[in-house]
């Protein structure tokens, strides 16, 4: 798909996807010395390591991005902590594992004690929501390496996030089959991802200012929409896992869209043909940016942040358990048997 105004920012989905190939094909010859524990294959959203017969242990590792750059020009600092617990946790439920823990790195340009009291509340009610302990981290004081926007003020925070599952319950898409409903939950605009094309759009093709209130925004400003801390979906997917309905593939949709359904499993395809609702901020960056419908499509979540899949039968059961605590889920489509095909309507 295009992604000519993406590139123009800066951001090649293209070249993006060769670097992970290219740190993959090496990656996947690392000889530990004895028997691989992993449980899948590189390009799920967490990785699964067989600790013992009854257990394993689920691993991923995200950022915020640039995101934190409004962050920094606003000198808002106390939801991105969110935003890096959401993007860790949210991953891990993917594979049905029960999230336990997460450990921050922040690197930083000065180690200032009111900033990073700042970001630890974000991290702290992230953690409250997703049910997690932060039992650690790192520090790093890199004014060689880190410029803020202004200086000296700039940070980057990541994560890496652990959890739990039975081998024997992981959920890994293969149960993915042509005739199961798609149940997308709204997310709570951008979360993370599509930043340099939304800053760029907005602020420099627009000409808008981060405190400016567009019509579109209903009263909330430009820092209001790109802050809006990511969504977690940790409790809501935890009791759909411990109800008695198969759950047969979970996506967390983040850069590249509804595209990441594609990663549950090869052999299917998916038909969305009641998307949800598309909030305005979206439209507000398509409209400042002259972006194009399906780049847009391709770069951002455009209103749903996660995707569980279940049987056509199971469908409306679990609308009613996810909607409890993520109001305005709903059924999105079906999948298909157009293998590697998102199809739009």
């Amino acid at each position: 798909m295009p992604e000519d105004a993406y590139a123009a920012a800066g951001v090649s989905i293209a070249s993006s996807d060769a670097g992970v190939r290219a740190l993959v094909d090496v990656l996947r010859t690392i000889d530990a010395g004895r028997e691989s524990r992993s449980l899948l294959g590189a390009g799920h959203y967490a990785s699964v390591l067989r600790v013992a017969d009854d257990l394993a242990i689920a691993l991923c590792t995200d950022g915020v991005g640039s995101k934190l750059v409004v962050a920094e020009q606003t000198r808002r600092l106390d939801t991105v902590g969110i935003d890096c617990i959401a993007m860790n946790v949210n991953d891990l439920i993917c594979v049905g594992a029960e999230p336990i823990a997460m450990l921050d790195y922040l690197a930083v340009e000065q180690p200032d004690p009111v900033a990073l009291a700042q970001i630890a509340a974000g991290l702290k009610s992230g953690a409250e929501d997703a049910g997690i302990e932060i039992p650690g981290g790192e520090l790093a004081v890199l004014p060689e390496l880190i410029r803020g926007h202004p200086s000296p003020h700039g940070f980057d925070l990541c994560g890496a996030a652990f959890g739990t599952v039975a081998p024997d319950a992981l959920v890994t898409g293969a149960a993915v089959a042509p005739g199961d409903a798609v149940i997308g939950l709204p997310s709570s605009g951008l979360h993370s991802n599509g930043y340099t094309l939304a800053r760029r759009a907005l602020l420099e093709q627009g000409g808008l200012d981060l405190d400016d209130t567009p019509a579109a925004l209903g009263g909330a400003s430009i820092a209001d929409a790109l802050l809006e801390p990511t969504v977690i979906y940790v409790r809501a997917i935890l009791e759909l896992l411990a109800s008695p309905v198969a759950v047969h593939g979970l996506a967390h949709i983040t850069g590249g869209g509804l595209a990441n359904l594609l990663r549950l499993n090869d052999h299917v395809g998916f038909r969305i043909d009641a998307p949800l609702s598309v909030p305005p901020v979206f439209g507000l960056i398509a409209r400042c940016g002259a972006v194009a419908d399906a780049e847009m499509w391709n770069v951002f979540n455009m209103g749903c942040g996660f995707v569980a899949v279940v049987a056509d039968a199971d469908a409306e059961d679990v609308v009613g358990t996810l909607s409890a605590h993520h109001p305005g889920s709903a059924r999105i489509g079906t999948v298909t048997d157009r293998a590697g095909h998102i199809d739009r309507s």
